[in-house]
């Protein structure tokens, strides 16, 4: 890995545990307009079940859980993403050893970030988990105006770095936004398994495969 000169990491679900994080959010949401029901475990599973891992349009999701969850009172939408947007956020949790890992690999290569997302709720995660100074640069895709898979949003880092693609390695757990759109700029890739299964139509398969963060330290 001598040719290795920055290393570049996914956010959700590879830097952030968003499973944990939405959770959170959901238990919140539950606590805050179901407490009339008794039980709630059957909601918390529809509600994380219709997030799909986080793929769901958000303004798409909220209209569904407003058609189908049994609401004492149906609030307005838009209080609703507000309340995503405040408690979403507040719930965010890092996956294990993320820190820790990451101010490791930093004492041999430059570090970035790349997350597809709202510029407010990608910053507000990672600033309420304290991390904005592990990273020499963050990209959010809508600040960007581009987003992953689009291989323009990784150049976008390549550019920033001053790097050629086969100095650069990329860490992420989506196998098309990550790996595939990653390796289309001619990175090399770490994968993470955490939700997204493989697709075999894919074609540029990772260096490596992890299931834990901490793998790195010796990969790396």
């Amino acid at each position: 890995m001598d040719h290795i000169k920055a290393v570049i990491f996914d956010l959700d679900n590879t830097i952030l545990n968003r499973t944990m994080t939405f959770d959170g959010f959901a238990r919140s949401l539950i606590k805050t307009y179901f407490a009339h029901l008794e039980s709630t475990e059957d909601i918390l599973q529809r509600i994380i079940e219709l997030d799909e891992d986080g793929y769901k349009n958000k303004p798409l999701l909220f209209n569904e859980l407003l058609n189908e969850l049994p609401w004492a009172e149906h609030p307005p939408h838009a209080e609703l993403m507000e309340f995503y947007g405040r408690e979403y956020v507040r719930s965010s949790v890092l996956m294990e050893q993320a820190r820790e890992v990451v101010q490791h690999l930093r004492g041999k290569y430059q570090t970035g970030l790349i997350t597809n997302g709202q510029t407010d709720i990608q910053y507000g995660k990672i600033d309420q988990l304290g991390i904005r100074e592990d990273y020499d640069h963050i990209i959010v895709s809508e600040e960007a105006g581009v987003k992953k898979p689009d291989p323009r949003i990784f150049q976008l880092a390549l550019d920033h770095f001053g790097l050629r693609p086969e100095q650069c390695i990329y860490i992420g757990d989506h196998p098309v936004n990550d790996i595939e759109g990653a390796a289309s700029v001619g990175m090399s890739t770490i994968w993470i398994k955490v939700n997204q299964p493989w697709q075999d139509s894919i074609t540029s398969g990772p260096l490596h495969t992890i299931e834990h963060l901490s793998e790195l330290k010796k990969l790396l």
